[in-house]
């Protein structure tokens, strides 16, 4: 292995910048400016939804952005605190904390390291294979559904007040009954609006400078300018400290009570973090390895258990954010942590003029850039049932949950893969008139039988479930064929393997067409299964004179033999 290659596989980041070309930089630059408006308030606000105090999530943030950087195999990927692992943080943590803040951060490090070495050892152990299960119908029906979600949740912010729903419906049920109520504040609201406007209105006219900077330091200055500090709801203003290690007071008992949550973690925060990863790769034109994923996020888990912060995976409304705003690299996440480190350092109380509508108008837009109808509507065209993949990745998440919506999804795929085994398409071979070969009668209607034979294709492996399948559609053309049949031909090029059961009926079908009086051959047969039907006592069933290389090979030793 080249040293070129062991930095790719470690640390590409490093690869990255080696590679890295001028006209990107003010790209990445104004990106990572433009996420900065969203890290902090997310970081923070996620934070305490898990019970911890605000700044551990402003350290959840930087850390594993500058981390992730190095190690992260993704160049638009946006970690941080996250609003699904914020709840399974707090019920891990806060009942062995018993009311102790300090206890709390050290608690909830120690958890994040946890679930980032589990990663890490599923990353090395070629684990990220997971990914492989999310084909493009989950991947769309995933983020249309993620894109709903975010929406919905971020509304009661955009118009100025707030709810406490459990789950998507009960969300829209209380955001209905608080708008009917006439809770919406029209100075959060006309702030909200503004914001969707501006930012929509620069993305039309293509404007150089983002839109989402605009609308958030925009907001900042009417805010101050009116004094709306106390009329509307805020971000709030930004803690003082940088990110240290807070791990004081651990016990090893403690490492027990935890290690069962921190597997359930890292299960939510992979499944999320590679979904969104490889979707926004295949965007880009790129691929992403679902195990150096796997360890890459795990590492950054690791840091920011280390550093004072708490679990975290990758953002499905801060990534956009950056995709929107033209990052090409990591450094775009680079920038982001910066800054929020000036901003600590350097002006702390900025973000208490920062309204939550603005934000929620940032989210707002990023989310809808996840929707994806145009490949929903071309899919409905090709095939019914990936579209049903889709329509049930898109309900699983927005009415169940990201990672139980993905699971049913995968479920359903494995159910998709059995029953087009079960069902596969088998059709009879013809010759068609100027045209080597033979082909698909279905197809070529009137295409011409070769008198006393029939050429049988069964496009899939025998296996139980489709063994009976394939023996009564080969008696049934036999039975329908318009004259004796003398050989039937299976076209075995697409049958990859067989199974004992498949292979039960396969020899009931052979002493039926001999019975008979029919002679049954095998043209184009793979040599792994022929060597299986050898293994399993069929080769002097079987023997040599009964397979062809060809068809037409097939078809010229039945000639020969009528002719004789």
């Amino acid at each position: 292995m080249t040293r070129e290659s062991v930095m790719q596989q470690w640390l590409p980041g490093v690869e990255v910048a080696r590679h890295y070309e001028r006209p990107w930089f003010r790209k990445d630059v104004t990106a990572g400016i433009a996420l900065t408006a969203l890290l902090i308030p997310a970081g923070m606000g996620y934070a305490q939804a898990a019970g911890l105090p605000p700044e551990t999530g402003l350290y959840a943030t930087i850390v594993p952005l500058l981390v992730y950087a190095l190690v992260g195999p993704s160049k638009i990927l946006v970690l941080g605190p996250d609003s699904s692992l914020a709840p399974i943080i707090g019920a891990a943590v806060l009942p062995l904390a018993a009311g102790d803040s300090a206890r709390a951060v050290a608690l909830a490090g120690l958890l994040a390291i946890l679930m980032g070495s589990i990663l890490i050892v599923g990353g090395l152990l070629k684990l990220g294979f997971v990914t492989d299960l999310l084909s493009k119908p989950i991947r769309i029906g995933y983020l249309n559904g993620i894109a709903l979600v975010v929406v919905v949740s971020q509304i009661p912010k955009l118009l100025g007040f707030s709810i406490d729903g459990v789950n998507l419906i009960d969300e829209i049920r209380l955001t209905v009954s608080a708008i009917a109520g006439g809770e919406v504040d029209g100075t959060a609201a006309a702030i909200g609006f503004g914001g969707i406007a501006v930012i929509v209105g620069f993305k039309l006219l293509h404007s150089r400078i983002p839109g989402v900077l605009v609308a958030v330091i925009g907001s900042i200055v009417v805010c101050y300018a009116l004094g709306l500090a106390d009329a509307i709801p805020m971000a709030g203003a930004l803690p003082h400290g940088l990110p240290a290690p807070a791990l004081g007071g651990l016990r090893w008992s403690d490492v027990a009570e935890l290690i069962g949550p921190a597997a359930g973690i890292a299960l939510v925060a992979f499944a999320d973090t590679g979904v969104l990863s490889r979707t926004f790769a295949a965007r880009r034109g790129e691929s992403v390895d679902g195990s150096h994923e796997m360890r890459a996020i795990g590492t950054a888990n690791v840091a920011s258990g280390l550093l004072g912060g708490f679990p975290m995976s990758a953002s499905s409304s801060r990534t956009p954010v950056a995709e929107q705003n033209g990052a090409r690299t990591q450094l775009a996440g680079v920038v982001g942590a910066v800054l929020i480190v000036v901003f600590i350092l350097v002006a702390p109380r900025v973000t208490a003029y920062l309204p939550s509508a603005a934000l929620a108008a940032v989210v707002i837009v990023a989310a809808t850039s996840l929707v994806d109808v145009r490949s929903l509507t071309s899919m409905w065209s090709m095939s019914r049932i990936e579209t049903g993949l889709a329509i049930a990745a898109f309900l699983g998440v927005a009415l169940v949950g990201v990672l139980e919506g993905i699971l049913i999804a995968i479920g359903l795929s494995f159910v998709a893969v059995v029953v087009h085994a079960w069902r596969p398409y088998r059709t009879e071979l013809v010759a068609v008139p100027g045209v080597d070969g033979y082909h698909d009668i279905m197809r070529n209607p009137t295409g011409r039988r070769i008198p006393g034979l029939v050429i049988v294709r069964f496009d899939a492996q025998l296996f139980f479930a489709n063994g009976a399948i394939f023996d009564d559609y080969t008696r049934g053309i036999v039975a329908a064929a318009p004259e004796t049949v003398r050989w039937v031909v299976i076209a075995a090029e697409p049958i990859t393997d067989i199974d004992t059961t498949a292979m039960d009926e396969l020899v009931e079908l052979d002493q039926f067409l001999s019975g008979n009086g029919i002679h049954l051959v095998f043209a184009e047969m793979k040599d792994p299964v022929k060597d299986k039907l050898r293994r399993l006592g069929l080769g002097e069933r079987f023997g040599p004179d009964r397979f062809h290389p060809t068809i037409d090979t097939a078809v010229e030793a039945f000639e020969a033999e009528r002719n004789r």
